[in-house]
């Protein structure tokens, strides 16, 4: 009967823990073609939906936030700068007189950009990193910790949780 009442007991505790868990995506960046593409599981994320998704972790909203800023000067830099040196060779292939200073002046925005760009990443990872850090302890059984401790008296463990 102890036997029996026992094993029941395990079973019930076991199945509770495994249905008590939240299985949430960790949210991902990617390179591509055209820029880089931000994934939560396998659906694809706006950047101002990420920002919204990232109101709860203020470390990772923070520095998604500053990511975003640094997105929206890199893209206008970078088509002022496109814009720049299109307009000269536009004109070179019209058979126009081009203005290669403007092409020059747009070349060298295009190249300021790198750096901002660069900053996107490095940000947007870090915002990454920090959410999908404090988004996978799910449960309570995920933040235990078995250490083993030394005291004056001996040693023994420790269960934090």
């Amino acid at each position: 009967m102890k036997t029996s009442l026992l094993i029941l007991s395990f079973l019930i505790l076991s199945f509770t823990a495994s249905f008590g868990q939240v299985a949430k995506d960790s949210i991902t960046i990617r390179k591509s073609f055209w820029g880089y593409k931000f994934y939560q599981g396998d659906t694809r994320v706006q950047l101002g939906d990420l920002v919204n998704i990232m109101q709860t972790n203020q470390e990772a909203y923070k520095s998604i936030k500053s990511a975003q800023s640094n997105y929206t000067l890199a893209s206008i830099i970078g088509f002022a700068g496109g814009f720049m040196v299109g307009w000269p060779i536009g004109a070179a292939v019209a058979g126009g007189d081009p203005n290669w200073a403007l092409a020059g002046i747009g070349a060298g925005l295009l190249v300021a950009t790198i750096p901002i760009t660069n900053s996107f990443v490095k940000k947007s990872r870090f915002a990454l990193d920090t959410y999908n850090r404090g988004s996978t302890a799910s449960s309570v059984w995920d933040r235990t910790e078995l250490n083993l401790s030394f005291s004056a008296t001996g040693a023994g463990l420790s269960l934090n949780f």
